[in-house]
C-alpha cells in the first residue's frame, strides 16, 4: 500500500495527495511487486537497494545512489512469525520526496500522522530525523517496561523459579535484538552527518546530534539491564547452589545420627550371649549409650557449624 503525505509551512495540517509533488513523503507498506515497479520508474530508485527493504532481516545501514541517500535501519515490533523482535525500515531521502518502505505496521509514526508531532514534508531532513526520533522513544518506551520487569523480579531474588528465568531469557532476546538496531543505526547516522550524505541545516544539526545522544544513551541503558539481569541470574544460581549444599548436609547430618542406634540395636538385637542380656537395666544402659553418642556426635557437628 502507498500512501503520499504533504505538508508545507504554510499548511495548518498533514494532508494525503494522490500525485507526487516536490517535498512530498511517500508512506510504502508490504509493496507489492507492481508496486515496486512503479517506484522504481517514478523515483528513479536503486533497484537493487530497495529490495533490499524486503529482506525482513536486513541489518542497519546507509548507502548513497546518486543524489539520493538510503537508510536502513530497524524499529520494535512483536513479530510472531519470525523470532526477533525487531521489523526493518527503510528511509530514502531523494532530491524532492522523502520514502518510507516498511513490511509490517509501522505504529511509531502514529504521532506524526495524527499531528501530535508537527511535521512539514517540505522538510526533509528534519522529517528524516523526526521520524527517527519516533522510533528511539519507541526503544526507550520498550527499556523502561523490560527495566521494571527485571526490577520487580531483583526484588524476590528468593523466590525465583522457572517463570522467572523463561521471563528473563525473553528480556535477553528483546534487549539483544535492541542493541543490535539501535548500534549500528548509530553508526549509520554518524557517517551520514559526517559525509554531508544529507543537508543539514543549523537546527537540524542540533537534533541530529541530540538524536546520536539518544540512541548512544538507549545501548548504555539496555546494556545495563542485560548486566542486572546477568547479576540476578548467578545471584539466584549461587543461593540456589547454597540452598541445595545445606540441604544435603542436613540429610547426611540426619543420615549419620540415625544410623548411630541403628547399629547400636541391631547388634543388640543379635540371637547371641551380650553383655547385660539377663539384667533388667540392659535396655535403659543401651539406651543410655545410644543418648550419649548422638549427643556428642551433634556437639561435634554443631561446633564444625555442619547444623
Amino acid at each position: 500500500m502507498i500512501t503520499r503525505y504533504f505538508r508545507t509551512l504554510k499548511d495548518s495540517e498533514l494532508k494525503t495527495v494522490t500525485e507526487n509533488r516536490s517535498g512530498v513523503w511517500i508512506h510504502v507498506v508490504s509493496p507489492s511487486e507492481e508496486e515496486l515497479q512503479g517506484l522504481f520508474a517514478e523515483l528513479e530508485l536503486d533497484e537493487a537497494l530497495i529490495e533490499d527493504a524486503l529482506d525482513f532481516y536486513e541489518v542497519p545501514r546507509y548507502e548513497r545512489s546518486g543524489d539520493t541517500t538510503y537508510f536502513f535501519t530497524r524499529y520494535p515490533f512483536a513479530e510472531k512469525k519470525e523470532d526477533t523482535e525487531t521489523a526493518p525500515l527503510m528511509i530514502v531521502i531523494g532530491e524532492s520526496f522523502v520514502l518510507t518502505v516498511v513490511q509490517r505496521d509501522f505504529p511509531q509514526i502514529k504521532a506524526l500522522l495524527e499531528g501530535k508531532v508537527v511535521v512539514h514534508t517540505t522538510q526533509k531532513t528534519k522529517l528524516f530525523i523526526q521520524i527517527m526520533q519516533e522510533v528511539v522513544d519507541s526503544f526507550e518506551h520498550d527499556l523502561i517496561r523490560l527495566r521494571r520487569s527485571v526490577h520487580k523480579d531483583r526484588a524476590k531474588l528468593r523466590k525465583i523459579g522457572n517463570k522467572e528465568i523463561e521471563r528473563f531469557v525473553y528480556v535477553e532476546h528483546k534487549l539483544n535484538d535492541m542493541i543490535a538496531a539501535v548500534l549500528p543505526t548509530n553508526t549509520a547516522l554518524q557517517q551520514i552527518a559526517k559525509a554531508r550524505a544529507i543537508k543539514l541545516h543549523p537546527n537540524d544539526v542540533d537534533l541530529m546530534e541530540d538524536l546520536m545522544i539518544d540512541n548512544t544513551q538507549l545501548v548504555d541503558s539496555a546494556r545495563s539491564v542485560l548486566k542486572t539481569i546477568q547479576n540476578v541470574r548467578s545471584a539466584a544460581e549461587a543461593i540456589l547452589t547454597n540452598t541445595l549444599n545445606n540441604r544435603i548436609k542436613t540429610l547426611t547430618v540426619l543420615t549419620i545420627l540415625l544410623t548411630i542406634p541403628t547399629i547400636i540395636s541391631s547388634l543388640y538385637g543379635m540371637n547371641v550371649p551380650l553383655p547385660g542380656m539377663h539384667q533388667s537395666w540392659a535396655f535403659l544402659a543401651v539406651l543410655g549409650v545410644i543418648v550419649l553418642i548422638v549427643g556428642l556426635a551433634l556437639a561435634v557437628f554443631k561446633k564444625n557449624e555442619w547444623l
